[in-house]
């Protein structure tokens, strides 16, 4: 996009300016007349969110999974009475969280009872209809992000338009009903062309890379609203997380690298290797100015692809996000607090690294199920290692988990977390990308 027309954006929208590279950047609202000057926060700190004296306040999180379940010890230090609303007493979050409330997100009746305790409403996934979040935000309850923002990550069409309105790049996509609507698309950007479900899809599944005529038929098939978007031949996918308060303030945490495969995302380097700071510092800033003109509270993580003509907006997502689970060791604030730190409106926290370079790699479920009999080895081959278990039932291809490395190089680093991911689930070391 225009480089100025994003300053402009940004500056319209926090008042403040930023200083990337390989680091990070915190902005201060307007309002303060905060700056970003490397990674440290300039201005005053914003006004909380309210809670009545005397109480801390409630953060009340839809959906159970394992965002939720590392969001908990965060609550907890931060004195913040957090409560889930989950499906079920084993989901990952109720087994972890003393303010269990059993519901379904799809229940008017259920919601509207979980958002009366709650001080504010945030999410662990994107599911939620969009009615009966603005059913709650018409009942006054706060809920961030806001039904508005959410809607650019419920309705894939949606995002695109609003994004291409707004001068941001992205693939190029046409909203597509019959073979003929995806063949005459093809026409302009050749096959294979990759097929999205508007809403619903996630870790790979709403998506199909369609190699010719025939294969596209079996996914218009399947009676879904369709999006076709341009095939990208990238050279690699980059991550940019990045936070924002209503008050406007706004932090970035360093670029990382993820590695994708099957469409679920199987590691992430922090930072991104070779990456310049001028291209650190572009990928923070739109980061940033996505945040802003979208009207995000909380977290906003932004799935880019790298190519030879420069950085392409491939998804959002407005919560905790796999391209952030190592900062919980790897940077000064982990992404669980920062987003509870946003939607209640509190001074951000700075991204920076706590390391030089920091290696997350997602557990798979492989087919044996007893992790607890490999956890043993892995702790004792590198104590430095750090594993995350999500208390989910073990299949195979399932996220049940993830490990983190920290260390001074980068191919060390991933080589103890590749190591340590592949023996929890298979009981063999591989040092390979997996």
């Amino acid at each position: 996009m225009d480089t100025n027309k994003a300053q402009s954006a940004s500056a319209a929208a926090d008042g403040s300016a930023a200083v990337g590279g390989s680091g990070s950047v915190v902005s201060g609202s307007a309002a303060t007349g905060g700056a970003a000057v490397g990674s440290s926060v300039v201005g005053e700190s914003a006004v909380g969110a309210s809670a009545p004296a005397g109480r801390p306040p409630i953060v009340g999180m839809i959906g159970a999974g394992q965002l939720a379940r590392m969001t908990a010890g965060p609550a907890a230090e931060l004195g913040i009475h957090f409560r889930v609303l989950a499906a079920a007493e084993d989901e990952s979050a109720a087994q972890v969280t003393a303010d269990v409330v059993l519901g379904d997100y799809r229940s008017p009746e259920d919601l509207a009872a979980f958002a009366a305790g709650c001080d504010v409403v945030t999410f662990d996934h994107e599911h939620v209809p969009r009615s009966l979040i603005e059913a709650m935000e018409v009942s006054g309850h706060a809920v961030r992000p806001s039904s508005r923002a959410l809607h650019y990550t419920q309705d894939k069409q949606a995002m695109r338009e609003r994004l291409a309105s707004l001068g941001y790049r992205c693939p190029r996509f046409q909203a597509v009903a019959s073979l003929d609507d995806v063949t005459d698309f093809a026409l302009l950007t050749g096959w294979p062309v990759v097929l999205k479900a508007v809403s619903g899809g996630y870790d790979g599944r709403g998506v199909w890379i369609c190699g010719d005529p025939e294969e596209a038929s079996v996914v218009l098939g399947h009676g879904l609203q369709l999006l076709a978007e341009e095939y990208v031949a990238f050279e690699r996918e980059l991550a940019i997380l990045v936070a924002r308060s209503p008050a406007g303030q706004g932090a970035a945490y360093p670029v990382v690298q993820t590695v994708q495969r099957d469409g679920i995302c199987r590691e992430v380097l922090a930072p991104a290797p070779y990456l310049t700071p001028a291209g650190a510092a572009e990928a923070q800033r739109l980061g940033l100015d996505i945040a802003a003109s979208l009207g995000v509270t909380g977290l906003l993580a932004v799935e880019l692809f790298d190519t030879d003509e420069g950085l392409l907006v491939n998804e959002l997502a407005m919560r905790p996000h796999n391209s952030g689970h190592w900062t919980i060791e790897g940077a000064v604030t982990s992404q669980f607090e920062q987003h509870l730190r946003a939607v209640l409106n509190l001074p951000l926290g700075s991204p920076s690294l706590a390391a030089r370079c920091a290696v997350m790699v997602n557990v798979l479920g492989g087919e044996d199920p007893d992790l607890r009999s490999r956890l043993t080895h892995v702790m004792a081959a590198d104590p430095g290692v750090k594993v995350h278990l999500y208390g989910k039932s073990v299949r195979p291809g399932r996220k049940i988990g993830h490990v983190t490395a920290l260390g001074r190089d980068l191919e060390h680093t991933a080589d103890r977390a590749r190591r340590a991911a592949t023996y929890l689930a298979w009981g063999t070391e591989d040092t390979g990308e997996h």
